[in-house]
Parts: C-alpha cells; structure tokens; sequence
C-alpha cells in the first residue's frame, strides 16, 4: 500500500481529484518538474493551466484582483487574474503573467488550504477529448501515469465557468 502524505505532494506526485463541477489532475503548482510531467501526461503543452488557490487571502496576496470578484469563490468558476508576484512555477501559465484561479465550493478546498500551497487544476484527459466524470471515463493512459486518485463517486458536472477578469469576458466551457 502507497501512503500519501503533503510531502508526495510537495515533491511532485501528480493525482487526480473531484472538484464541485468534473476530476481534475493536478500537483504543486510551484513545482515546476511535476508541472512538466503533468502537461506530458495531459499532452497540453501551449496553453496555461489554472491553479487552485489555498484561501483568499493567497489571491489578495499574490495576483490584481478585487474583493468583489472573490464573491463568485468558493464556487464553479475558474478568474483570471494578473499576478503580483512570480509566485508559481512559470510552466503552470506558461510565463505570461495571468493565472486561472479556482477554489472549488468542495472539500479539495479546505485540503489545499491544509496544503499551504496552490495546486494545478485542469481537466482530467488529454487535450480535446472527454473530461473525466467517473472512472467509466478516465483514459487508462493517464490512469496509468499518475502517482495517485482520489474518487468521490460521479460527477454530473461540466467544467467551470472561466471569468476573464483581465478582458471582462465570460467563457462558457
């Protein structure tokens, strides 16, 4: 039997987790050789991914964003924000000084929270096919490369709204 522990985590174990909307895949988002090794597995290697951020103090602390648009957190929705700081590994937004921040209305949550450190959220396949909803649709080759799955039973969810907080848009996955 693997014990889990946060230092698996801290060190780079890539997993696979429930969020409030679908299964994410994720690590430590300021790791920057687990972030390699998740975008590999993903086959995603030209677009950022989002981070799920430990409280909202870390968001004030670390990126432009306003209390008013912390109201949609905890909740289904993915902000883009600016960040103050170089706090995350530059592969997890590819260097362009935006993130994707969620905080879903789940327990994933509080246990980030417990982290102390913002972790990697995107969607459970490799790029262009269908999310993971349940283990009747996990691909076996990403089950097969990560360290790692935490199942929470199905997820009747789609993946979360995106608000550019940068352009106002709303992007509707």
């Amino acid at each position: 039997m693997k014990i889990i522990t946060l230092e698996t985590i801290e060190r780079g174990a890539i997993f696979i987790y429930p969020t409030d909307t679908i299964y994410g895949i994720g690590c430590n988002a300021l790791n920057s050789k687990a972030v390699i090794r998740l975008r590999k597995i993903k086959e995603q290697y030209d677009r950022p991914v989002s981070i799920i951020a430990p409280s909202k103090k870390w968001i004030m602390e670390n990126c432009e964003v306003n209390e008013g648009a912390l109201s949609k957190l905890p909740g289904p929705y993915t902000l883009i924000v600016k960040l103050k700081t170089k706090v995350i590994a530059k592969e997890v937004n590819l260097g362009s000084g935006t993130v994707g921040v969620r905080m879903p209305n789940h327990w994933i949550t509080r246990q980030v929270a417990k982290f102390g450190f913002p972790i990697v959220t995107t969607s459970v396949n490799k790029t262009g096919n269908q999310f993971m909803t349940s283990f009747d649709n996990l691909d076996a080759e990403i089950a097969k490369k990560v360290d790692f799955i935490v199942y929470d039973g199905k997820k009747e969810g789609h993946p979360s709204t995106i608000i550019n907080l940068i352009n106002h848009e709303i992007l509707k996955r």
